[in-house]
């Protein structure tokens, strides 16, 4: 059994999706599981109670982490270290590997490529919560009590509300307005498309060498600057390439009436340098190949039209 906790939200999803290439038993748990493929095991539970987690381990020879917390430092200090110590608890007893889907917070502002040997030197409160629960993992790792995979995705690009280019741009542009970028539209950018990161995961996790290590997900090294994903969106939907660039002191003070934006605002540093996340370890153990962002854009465009997808709200 394979199970993903945190199976609804966008990961999760994807991940369901690509699990059975991998695996015909497949274990789907969050508050109010929904069947993605038709014949996977469903379980509701509450990972911040222990005894849930215990449950929603139990039986599993492989167990995905692909929780996401509301993006509020309030919440992620409180819950993400009562949460990551259930399920690694409930990992030791049922002798199950846990693969934790995670991001370059930890890192903080890095001058150039980051890779999976940079150090964790968090610039900002919800960098420090997550190099927390991501030192619970390797301590655990460390003291033998599991196995367990740190897999790490660069910014998401995909049909999701967690991914600014598709608010900010993708949907503006299929909606025929202007696109807008944060901060600055001319410094480089890596960003990871959701299928890929799901299908690495799933790739990482069916890997038993893998374990006990840091790996960074597919994603397409090229980086382009914000104006170049820009122009290769607009390509996609046949508009013009106009855009307009929202500058921090407008995100300073949206961020007084919004909550959202204020906590936003302290991840803007990822805006105002180059953001280059390197993948040459995972490229160099595995025959996959990550989608180019004129691939990665148009299948979200097939996507789009496929669902008839809504627009989100942020």
């Amino acid at each position: 059994m394979q199970t993903i906790l945190g199976s609804t939200g966008i990961i999760g999803t994807e991940l369901a999706k690509a699990l059975p290439a991998f695996t015909p038993y497949v274990r789907l748990v969050s508050r109010s599981p929904k069947a993605i493929i038709g014949n996977e095991q469903l379980m509701s539970a509450d990972l911040m109670k222990a005894e849930d987690a215990d449950r929603a381990v139990a039986g599993s020879e492989i167990v995905y982490l692909t929780v996401g917390l509301p993006y509020d430092i309030k919440v992620w200090t409180r819950d993400w270290p009562i949460l990551m110590g259930n399920v690694i608890a409930a990992c030791k007893k049922h002798h199950a590997k846990l693969v934790f889907f995670d991001n370059v917070y930890p890192y903080g502002k890095v001058d150039g490529w980051m890779n999976e040997e940079t150090a964790f030197a968090p610039s900002s409160k919800k960098g420090e919560a997550r190099a927390r629960i991501d030192r619970m993992v390797l301590d655990a790792v460390a003291k033998g009590e599991i196995e367990a995979i740190l897999a790490r995705a660069a910014d998401f690009y995909g049909i999701t509300p967690l991914a600014y280019t598709y608010l900010l741009v993708i949907q503006n542009f299929a909606k025929g307005k202007k696109a807008q970028w944060l901060v600055d539209a001319n410094t480089r950018h890596t960003f990871t498309h959701v299928k890929d990161a799901a299908y690495g995961t799933a790739l990482l996790g069916n890997t038993p060498d893998a374990y006990n290590q840091i790996w960074h997900l597919p994603s397409d090294m090229s980086s382009p600057t914000g104006k170049e994903f820009i122009e290769i969106a607009a390509k996609e939907f046949g508009v013009k390439p106009a855009f307009m660039t929202i500058p921090k002191w407008m995100m300073t003070i949206m961020g007084w009436f919004n909550p959202m934006m204020k906590e936003i605002g302290e991840m803007l540093y990822q805006n105002e340098v180059d953001y280059l996340f390197d993948c040459t370890k995972f490229n160099s153990r595995f025959d996959y190949r990550a989608m180019t962002y004129a691939e990665g854009i148009h299948d979200i465009a097939l996507d789009m039209q496929a669902v008839k997808a809504k627009p989100v709200k942020a």
